[in-house]
């Protein structure tokens, strides 16, 4: 089991733990801190995490800026993919493509889900991964799809 997923385990079911668990995240990776996550599920092939509807996160007509629900989309693929791919495997995003479904107003849900099982190869590989993400009512604002480069890690 990932680090990663061993410790979300370890703090999701206390008091505040899937906050310290975002914040964690965030200061690992410390851009990811300006939409302001919250990761609401985590496990081998699934990623849920929300950002609320605040100002910071707005563009200039009111709704949920492009760069934050991009921001949100490569942050939730990133971490399934840490917690999915073997041990033995790192990963790195190599692209996106996103769409605007509709506009982006509210507390938004990304959804990660990669495009197949994951496998452990000597050889680097793409791995596509799924996200969407939907407003408080279920409706999906946006979509994302992203390669994300998986190869053995270094022996060094």
């Amino acid at each position: 089991m990932s680090r990663v997923l061993s410790l979300y385990r370890r703090l999701a079911s206390l008091p505040g733990g899937r906050w310290i668990f975002s914040r964690l995240i965030c200061f690992k990776a410390p851009y990811f801190a300006t939409i302001a996550p919250y990761f609401m599920a985590l496990e081998p092939g699934r990623c849920e995490v929300r950002i609320r509807d605040r100002r910071r996160v707005h563009n200039h007509i009111g709704t949920v800026h492009a760069i934050a629900l991009c921001n949100v989309a490569e942050l939730s693929a990133g971490v399934m993919t840490d917690v999915t791919i073997p041990p033995s495997m790192r990963w790195i995003p190599k692209g996106m493509t996103v769409e605007y479904v509709a506009k982006a107003v509210g507390t938004m849900h990304a959804l990660a889900k990669p495009e197949s099982a994951a496998v452990e190869s000597t050889n680097g590989y793409a791995w596509p991964v799924t996200v969407n993400v939907r407003n408080d009512a279920g409706e999906e604002v946006f979509r994302a799809r992203i390669d994300m480069w998986v190869s053995a890690r270094s022996r060094h």
